[in-house]
């Protein structure tokens, strides 16, 4: 049922007014993704004028996915009970400091401080999980999917415009003033996140508030005993980790190899932004068969469909054309991940604890994103080529393509009484339970109740085409 105020204005579950809210979350997440995209075109001007090589900016950028991916778990449980738009305000704010740091840097040392670790941790804060998460609360059950799905599908517009934008920037008043100006565009974040502003019970309108005062829900740590022990959830972080790795290397490499491949850096940086453009219709078509289909056949179609793009890429000889086809063809491939993965830990749990159990599901992405990103700038350096890491990105889209025909997105059944250890957890997503369980748990003792439509549309934050 829609919820309509007296003056026939469509209004969220608390009150507010649903064009305002989902406005504001769209714009927030077309800043943070878009300006998180842009890393892919700083990389030749940083390490000319630093004088390093891409293994260099690579580790920050994998430092900054890594940090990134485990606070976010923790980012989400404070954002639910302490707010989501003092999270976003003080993650902008952070982000920003660390884009003045990054303009400053004289070496690779202050380079990775301010890249890696500062914005790492500003990142996790500033995610679009934690816009997406409120957005979901506060949207009425019927217009749930249809907001989620257009604040994502903005992420992706401020991907198109940033892109090309910064790298037109730099040409002219290069690298370093092109972040300072990107700086205070992120900053402009803190303004924007008033609106989606309250914890997350309050955000769901009096309902929601009267039936947590009622009972209380299943604890988090319940809940995580239960996933350790679920076998298709443990599958999904290993299958999470490739879209990581293909993501985060992509979006950081593809100007360089097309640039090392004879392609102009314009052409190049128009194939990158294409990414972005097509990722709107990818992303939108696969929530929408997403509540018809099977996620997983959908899922495991969508990763096949990778490594058919990527070989096809590696095998054709580089061109503009090819370049600009590419990014096209894997922008519909892109981000079309996060709904069908949200939805199906959502389906295995229910949304009380979704955010936190996909943002262990994300930070396997992650894990993902740091190895990409970094083997890809070490070996071009070593070899220089990059016709290693795509081969090894083909080979991963395969694989995650056949895992997600075996992984049952059905609910997830009790966890046993008692247990000895964490067990057999997918390697890559190990380290999500054991290292951010505890400080998630602490900040989650009050308990979120979500809307249970969202089961089938959940959208948790990914990072933009490079998280």
């Amino acid at each position: 049922m829609t919820a309509v105020s007296g003056g026939g204005r469509l209004v969220t579950r608390n009150g507010r007014s649903l064009v305002l809210v989902v406005g504001a979350a769209s714009l927030i997440t077309s800043i943070g993704l878009g300006a998180r995209a842009t890393f892919g075109v700083y990389l030749d001007p940083v390490i000319t004028d630093l004088g390093t090589g891409r293994g260099m900016f690579s580790l920050a950028i994998a430092i900054q996915n890594i940090i990134w991916g485990l606070t976010q778990p923790v980012a989400g449980a404070i954002a639910d009970r302490y707010g989501a738009a003092r999270v976003l305000g003080i993650g902008a704010v952070g982000y920003a400091g660390a884009l003045v740091l990054m303009s400053s840097a004289q070496s690779a040392t202050v380079f990775t401080l301010s890249v890696g670790l500062i914005m790492g941790v500003a990142a996790g804060a500033a995610s679009f999980s934690v816009v997406l998460a409120a957005v979901g609360r506060m949207a009425p059950p019927d217009k749930a999917s249809m907001a989620l799905g257009i604040v994502t599908a903005m992420g992706s517009v401020g991907q198109f415009v940033l892109i090309p934008l910064t790298r037109q920037l730099i040409d002219n008043y290069g690298w370093r003033s092109t972040a300072l100006l990107l700086a205070a565009f992120v900053a402009t974040v803190v303004l924007f996140s008033w609106p989606i502003r309250g914890k997350a019970i309050e955000q769901q309108g009096q309902a929601a508030v009267r039936a947590a005062a009622a009972g209380p829900a299943v604890p988090l740590s319940q809940e995580l005993r239960r996933a350790v022990h679920h076998r298709p959830y443990l599958l999904l972080n290993a299958a999470f980790f490739v879209c990581g790795f293909h993501v985060t290397f992509i979006a950081t490499h593809l100007v360089s190899y097309a640039d090392a491949e004879g392609v102009s850096r314009s052409t190049a940086t128009l194939g990158l932004s294409l990414i972005g453009l097509f990722n709107i219709v990818g992303s939108l078509l696969a929530g929408y068969l997403g509540s018809r289909r099977p996620k997983t056949y959908l899922l495991s179609a969508i990763y096949a469909l990778r490594g058919l793009i990527m070989t096809a890429f590696v095998v054709v000889p580089v061109s503009g054309t090819t370049v600009v086809v590419f990014g096209a063809l894997i922008g519909l491939v892109w981000l079309s991940t996060v709904p069908l993965t949200g939805g199906i830990v959502a389906a295995q749990f229910g949304t009380t604890h979704s955010g936190t159990l996909f943002g262990f599901v994300f930070l396997s992405h992650q894990i993902g994103a740091f190895i990409g990103v970094y083997m890809a700038g070490v070996l071009a350096d070593r070899t220089g080529s990059y016709a290693t890491v795509w081969w090894i990105a083909v080979v991963l889209a395969v694989l995650a393509a056949a895992l997600h025909l075996v992984i049952d997105e059905s609910p997830a059944p009790p966890a046993p009484a008692q247990t000895a250890g964490i067990g057999g957890f997918a390697p890559a997503g190990a380290a999500a339970i054991i290292v951010v369980a505890g400080a998630a748990a602490a900040v989650s003792a009050q308990p979120v109740e979500a809307n249970a439509a969202l089961a089938g549309s959940y959208i948790c934050a990914l990072h933009p085409t490079g998280p």
